[in-house]
């Protein structure tokens, strides 16, 4: 099978919720992410043959296909298509799947993957207040209700049922997120994260990180469900942001003069019970790893969205992984998580952070919507 490489991965900051994104158009978002990526890697935009950007809510100024639209936007070549995705919060890793398969089926050789989300201007849950609009249930009919009931069907939910199976309190989860803060503030104040960035609308840092949040300040905030565990301050913050990564085959490399930065290792996706939800990401990294003959101890470092402080928590501790390893410059819960975007901004912050310490393989998961997992395993060049 012909091999996929990594030639380029950039990303916009990561922009809070009504910051300093949110008056940018979800199309310019992406379309400026495109262009930095054409413009970091040198290649003739003209020889791209997909661009596949992942997008959960793609409705109003997000619908329409946003792929294409960002393309054009962006000033590139009108004979490049695009196709724009929803695998939920796991869409725009999807697309790196999506386009690292066109290469190593031998069938493309160039293809952009991405995504974008801006959660200020389109804000969760449009499309279902559209669908309750229309007068039909949202988003499960009659023969969902049969094989599972009718039940709460929520990340919200899933993330209380993780603490209670694998007993996690309220301070354990605060503890995880303080850390989460800190060493995203530490990987600000360093300089981390400058390269994989380009700055937009005079953003040219991440918005969410808190550096002087303490516990006590988390103590105060109310718990999403009444009894439950969860707060805003153990969950993903909601933001705006867009990244991209150019995926070529050996061939491309040759043609183009392109450096290969990694290797795309393994591909592996599973579901899991859609009512928990946010699990999948344990067996299906359990099921990556066996695919591609390794153990955890040989992953240098882990990037898995911090959706809910104890998603990251139960995948460490069952996949038995180092800590250290896992979200080393902070997830999502300092970061943000701009849904469609994240996939391709994890991306572009685990390839950098490869380079910037010298690691050799790295591994991406995430939770979605309905139970699912992607898990991407990269080789470092």
């Amino acid at each position: 099978m012909a091999e996929a490489y990594i030639v380029g991965a950039v990303r916009t900051p990561v922009g809070k919720k009504k910051g300093g994104l949110s008056t940018v158009h979800p199309t310019d978002l992406a379309a400026h992410t495109l262009k930095a990526l054409i413009e970091r890697t040198g290649v003739d935009p003209a020889a791209v043959e997909d661009v596949i950007l992942g997008c959960v809510m793609q409705f109003g100024p997000q619908s329409m296909d946003i792929a294409r639209n960002a393309w054009l936007s962006a000033g590139l070549p009108e004979t490049v298509p695009g196709v724009t995705i929803d695998r939920q919060c796991g869409s725009s890793q999807q697309s790196i799947h999506f386009a690292a398969q066109g290469v190593m089926s031998g069938t493309q050789d160039l293809v952009v993957a991405g995504g974008v989300e801006s959660m200020s201007v389109v804000p969760m849950g449009s499309s279902i207040k559209a669908a309750l609009d229309m007068g039909m249930p949202f988003p499960f009919g009659e023969m969902w209700v049969e094989r599972y009931g009718k039940q709460e069907i929520s990340q919200f939910r899933g993330a209380e049922l993780m603490c209670e199976k694998w007993g996690y309190t309220r301070e354990v989860l605060e503890q995880f997120a303080l850390e989460s803060h800190q060493r995203a503030a530490k990987a600000i104040a360093n300089g981390y994260f400058k390269e994989q960035i380009a700055p937009i609308n005079g953003v040219e840092d991440d918005e969410g990180p808190r550096a002087d949040t303490t516990l006590e300040k988390m103590g105060t905030l109310k718990t999403l469900k009444e009894g439950g565990q969860i707060t805003a301050a153990t969950s993903s913050q909601i933001s705006d942001g867009s990244g991209a990564v150019l995926i070529a085959s050996e061939q491309a490399v040759k043609d183009h003069g392109l450096t290969p930065r990694a290797r795309i290792h393994q591909l592996a996706l599973l579901g899991d019970d859609p009512v928990y939800m946010l699990t999948a990401p344990i067996p299906a990294t359990q099921r990556a790893l066996k695919k591609a003959g390794m153990s955890i101890d040989q992953i240098d470092v882990v990037e898995i969205n911090e959706a809910f402080a104890p998603v990251p928590l139960a995948w460490t501790h069952e996949l038995g992984a180092d800590p250290a390893k896992v979200n080393p410059n902070g997830g999502a819960i300092a970061l943000g998580h701009p849904l469609g975007g994240t996939g391709a901004i994890l991306m572009t912050k685990l390839l950098h952070e490869l380079e910037r310490t010298g690691g050799r393989y790295g591994l991406q998961t995430m939770c979605e919507g309905g139970g699912q997992a992607n898990v991407t395993i990269i080789e470092r060049l």
